[in-house]
């Protein structure tokens, strides 16, 4: 930390750029830390596989996440199984995309599951990605 010294007696006009730094590199570490943390969204048991393609979620992506409840989320919002069709192709336009993410969680039957992609694609969402968790070796 360095300082100036004045000559004239008098109050010193400048500002001190390092406690501004200091501040600004804390708030990026906890940005940095707690982003990734605050997409999760809906907190769900996954399948695990073998790793096939590495996929990084994003806001930007739409994704259905299933609950061990069998409730439905798009984002932190919960949907009835009855209009969800909709506000995906909504999202499709809104994020210009045609893949839909199905995150659904492990403890779930495989029918009922199943049975929400045949309704999906019956609607007319036909790209449809499961995600799964990589499995530890």
């Amino acid at each position: 930390m360095g300082f100036k010294l004045n000559k004239k007696k008098g109050p010193i006009s400048e500002i001190n750029v390092t406690p501004l730094v200091d501040v600004m590199l804390v708030l990026l570490v906890i940005f940095m830390i707690s982003a990734p943390l605050m997409f999760s969204g809906i907190n769900l048991k996954l399948p695990k596989t073998k790793k096939v393609n590495n996929l990084k979620l994003t806001q930007k992506q739409v994704i259905l996440s299933v609950s061990p409840a069998g409730e439905l989320f798009l984002g932190d919002i919960k949907y009835v199984e009855s209009e969800i069709s909709q506000f995906i192709l909504s999202q499709f336009k809104e994020f210009k995309t045609e893949v839909l993410y199905l995150r659904a969680d492990y403890s779930l039957e495989y029918g009922k599951i199943a049975k929400l992609v045949s309704k999906l694609k019956n609607s007319g969402i036909t790209n449809i990605a499961l995600v799964t968790e990589i499995e530890k070796k």
